[in-house]
């Protein structure tokens, strides 16, 4: 599987690699988003994740920041909807193997 990536200049001029995780559309807010990762980790050790908007349809798109509670809302659902998506998945593995 071919990960898709970008690279961003942070504020002290130092170029980062982002994974994209996830793209998605919201009827609710009427704009696309972007949740990408650096794969660092935040201080209880949990990956950091980052969401921005973005338009889908210019290649040359510049990242928008999320602007109002509705949106993170929205995006705060998704991300826990997918993870216990995974958590679920990883259960259903771990009894299959017990099983053998």
């Amino acid at each position: 599987m071919e990960k898709n990536s970008f690279t961003l200049v942070d504020e002290n001029g130092q170029e980062k690699v982002y994974d994209v995780l996830f793209t998605f559309d919201s009827e609710e807010t009427g704009k696309s988003y972007i949740v990408y990762t650096d794969n660092s980790k935040d201080d209880t050790g949990n990956i950091q994740v980052f969401a921005s908007t973005y338009d889908p349809n210019d290649p040359n798109s510049q990242l928008g920041s999320i602007e109002t509670e509705k949106e993170w809302k929205v995006i705060e659902t998704i991300l826990e909807t997918l993870q216990e998506e995974v958590k679920k998945k990883q259960e259903e593995m771990s009894e299959n193997s017990n099983e053998q």
